[in-house]
């Protein structure tokens, strides 16, 4: 009979869940053994906790179906929680399981012993728990995953004693049917398409927020008919879980970080309508400013939850208001020319849309140096884009690793800044390793450039060299393609548009992993960053063309 390792690998491999993101130590050494028991089971060893729950969130975000995760007790899964807390916010099916010491250990309060469920509750708030015994261990599972598919996504953990896993007597149990969504009813259907005829006969402004699963094609076809038909402006969450776009598809607004384009955005809007978002809040708070950034004048709706069903829920809206048969705008096919001369986080942006290939994959982690990505890419061939749904960094890297396993005949492009690849640099080996389809480009301007931005946004008194120098990468200026070839990626280093360019081209039309280091300069310092606060004070006071245009200006839709 199956100890409780062998019988959970077969009760996970039998549910689809056949990629196991791992980073193990001694209690989890009997799940390690049973890997080899499960030849439908594929372990991808990570050489960081933060990297195999990043890499379980990307794989999970492009595969629609959740890989597991292998950590080493408490301490473990506090290194992996900042990737977890991101899935979390995504909304991405995760099943994370934690080992622990023996069941009959944990009362000698040994050197790891910790409170595990504690720990886990920031980011699994919906399903934790410890198996007691092996008996009930597949079944502890089966609820685990029931919990993590179901929508709307969640992280699920369980917590596993060794003798649990090593005990005789383990039983698969059979993956748990899933009930379908159901759809906006007809009251609140009626009650918005009123909201939007009524707005559209005043000259008014109506707006859907798309979120989540609404983001995918045939949810933005139905609210693309609805825009067609009725004027709805189509606007997006502002980090997308995974947002579908390129030419021949409906082109959707994202919304701005910074609040006071946002605000920009929302000025004219009467009616905001959210599919299966929240409605917009400040990213942080800032002294004498708003969190709330819908207008005091807008009337919020929701038209689906997280739970509900986006796609016929949009379809039934459509029908509300005849605009079942209209004909949405979709993207027309444009690229970017050749970037030419000094290297620019914009020059790397628009050689990023001038070679970007049909059905990429492209994690963007890029940061400030991001800011013209949309722009450049907006007709580029359809390709799927994962963002940094949580805020918290550290994300690009392992993203692209488990986009790159759950998608193997993709192109996946990374494009991280600096600062924030240090967080999961150890995903490169993880590439090398596994010989993963991964570009990967960061964006070496030796600055935390964003948080350069936010001390000025603050209105921090007497900003000083110490506090200058914490918000700095300089002495030593970071080496990412040595730190690359050092883990088994090809790299290369590139000062020059041209330099850039070439490389790009040269490791999209090869397999296996490569990364390019761009050495840039901040895309936001010196009189650009002074005049940024001031200009974003001001908006609110300019006429709604001019701050419009200088919305597009600064952050492009």
């Amino acid at each position: 009979m199956p100890n409780g390792a062998q019988a959970l690998m077969k009760t996970l491999v039998d549910a689809g869940v056949d990629v196991c993101f791992t980073n193990p130590g001694t209690s989890e050494m009997h799940f390690v053994a049973a890997l080899d028991s499960e030849p439908k089971m594929r372990a991808v060893l990570c050489l960081f906790e933060g990297v195999a729950t990043g890499a379980a969130d990307g794989y999970a975000r492009m595969a629609d179906k959740p890989a597991a995760t292998l950590l080493h007790l408490g301490c473990g899964l506090g290194n992996g929680l900042a990737n977890l807390h991101n899935a979390r916010k995504g909304k991405v099916p995760v099943l994370n399981i934690v080992g622990d010491h023996a069941t009959y250990h944990t009362r000698y309060d040994a050197q790891l012993q910790s409170d595990i469920e504690t720990v886990a509750r920031n980011v699994s708030p919906g399903f934790v728990r410890t198996a007691q015994s092996t008996a009930d261990l597949c079944r502890d599972a089966a609820d685990a995953l029931t919990a993590a598919r179901g929508l709307p996504g969640q992280v699920a953990t369980l917590i596993l004693p060794a003798d649990v896993s090593w005990g005789e007597g383990g039983v698969a149990e059979a993956q748990r049917p899933l009930p379908a969504p159901a759809p906006a009813d007809d009251a609140t259907v009626a009650a918005i398409a009123q909201a939007i005829q009524q707005a559209k006969a005043s000259g008014g402004q109506a707006a859907l927020l798309l979120g989540g699963r609404a983001l995918r094609e045939p949810s933005l076809r139905a609210a693309a008919r609805i825009a067609a038909h009725s004027g709805v402006k189509l606007l997006a969450e502002v980090f997308p879980t995974r947002l579908e776009r390129g030419a021949g598809l409906p082109a959707v607004e994202r919304m701005a970080y910074l609040a006071e384009l946002a605000g920009v955005q929302l000025a004219e809007v009467q009616h905001l309508i959210l599919v299966d978002a929240k409605a917009p809040v400040s990213f942080f708070a800032y002294p004498g400013k708003k969190s709330d950034l819908v207008p005091e004048t807008c009337t919020v709706h929701e038209l689906a939850t997280p739970v509900q069903d986006t796609t016929t829920s949009l379809d039934k809206l459509a029908r509300a208001l005849g605009a079942q048969d209209a004909q949405p705008t979709l993207q027309a096919a444009t690229r970017p020319g050749r970037p030419r001369g000094r290297l620019t986080a914009e020059k790397v942006c628009k050689a990023v849309g001038h070679l970007l290939p049909s059905d990429a994959i492209v994690v963007d982690e890029a940061i400030t140096s991001g800011l013209m990505l949309g722009r450049f890419t907006a007709g580029a061939p359809r390709h799927d884009l994962l963002t940094l749904t949580g805020g918290a960094i550290g994300q690009g890297l392992p993203n692209a690793v488990g986009a790159a396993i759950a998608c193997p005949k993709r192109p996946v492009l990374a494009l991280v800044g600096d600062g924030t690849s240090m967080y999961t640099i150890q995903s490169l080996w993880t590439m090398a390793r596994e010989q993963l389809n991964v570009t990967t480009v960061i964006f070496n301007n030796a600055s935390y450039s964003v948080l350069n931005v936010e001390l000025e946004r603050v209105g921090a008194d007497r900003i000083g060299p110490k506090a200058r120098s914490q918000l700095d990468l300089q002495g030593p200026v970071l080496n990412f393609a040595q730190m690359a070839q050092g883990m088994g990626v090809h790299a290369v280093r590139a000062t020059t548009a041209e330099e850039f360019t070439r490389a790009l081209e040269e490791a999209l039309a090869q397999p296996g992993p490569h990364l390019i280091e761009a050495v840039i300069p901040e895309a936001l310092s010196g009189l650009k960053r002074k005049v940024l606060p001031w200009l974003l004070r001001s908006l609110p006071s300019l006429p709604p063309g001019v701050a419009r245009a200088l919305k597009r200006k600064i952050a492009p839709p």
